[in-house]
């Protein structure tokens, strides 16, 4: 991951460079091998700004922990790349495609893109196969025995191919998680974005499911994930990134983050929440 930071901010998003046609990247966006690229992205929520001239590269295969205090930034960064939320100056780019409204990037969303949630978002009313087949069938045109075939693969993936049948109700915390991140992965993504994923969970559930976010991280997935687990981070992460105010503060390797953080203001965050 390349990180840029920008020591003259400026606020008018015209001063930075002409706009590009639709769907298509400006020169500037950065390395050829960045899958997903991200520059000098503002977020306004009124008055408030969530993000302050956020700028970072992401390779396909990384798998990048976001961390820092409440109302940093973390959840909204990742939202906007998934475009739940849109940024209101700047560039998001996925595969060489602008992340905006248009046709185009809802397509490159659809097929790159998988995301997981502090709350579960399953289908009260669906069953555990019918909440993963949904999508492949609706969005993807994939035959009913085909998504079938997935979801069983999927649920057996992450551990839990006996729920199949049952609705969200009658599982556990830990196991709607664990149908979440399985829904996400039956669209088959090359990247997913996990939104503190064991916020919403009890203590002792929290495991379970980063124990599967951890085999797949193993298995080579590219992945952004925003938590306070930290000795999950420190595990899986080729790079954490460290927000405060909407700005990226330090990004390291996890040995060098965690042993030797450049700035006060991330020694102070972390003496907080490894005395935890």
């Amino acid at each position: 991951m390349k990180l840029v930071f920008n020591s003259n901010h400026d606020k008018n998003p015209q001063r930075r460079g002409k706009e590009p046609a639709d769907g298509q990247v400006s020169k500037t966006m950065g390395q050829d091998d960045a899958f997903i690229r991200i520059r000098h992205v503002d977020k306004f929520f009124g008055s408030f700004q969530a993000l302050d001239d956020v700028s970072l590269d992401i390779r396909l295969g990384q798998k990048i922990v976001i961390c820092g205090p409440s109302g940093s930034g973390k959840s909204t960064a990742i939202r906007c790349i998934n475009r739940l939320e849109a940024h209101d100056a700047g560039e998001i780019a996925i595969d060489g495609v602008r992340i905006d409204d248009s046709a185009a990037a809802r397509r490159v969303l659809r097929n790159n893109v998988g995301m997981v949630f502090q709350q579960f978002n399953l289908f009260p009313h669906l069953s555990i196969l019918d909440n993963l087949t949904l999508g492949p069938v609706r969005a993807r045109g994939m035959p009913p025995a085909e998504a079938r075939s997935l979801a069983e693969y999927y649920l057996e993936r992450v551990r839990i191919p006996e729920q199949i049948d049952k609705f969200p109700g009658q599982l556990s915390g830990g196991q709607q998680q664990r149908v979440a991140i399985a829904r996400a992965l039956c669209m088959e993504p090359k990247i997913m974005l996990f939104d503190e994923p064991t916020s919403a969970l009890d203590p002792e559930m929290i495991a379970e499911v980063l124990e599967v976010i951890e085999e797949l991280a193993g298995s080579g997935m590219t992945m952004i994930c925003v938590t306070h687990e930290m000795g999950f981070a420190g595990h899986v992460a080729d790079q954490m990134v460290f927000m405060d105010h909407g700005r990226i503060v330090e990004m390291a390797p996890p040995k060098q983050f965690f042993s030797a953080p450049e700035s006060e203001r991330c020694q102070t965050f972390l003496r907080q929440i490894l005395r935890h």
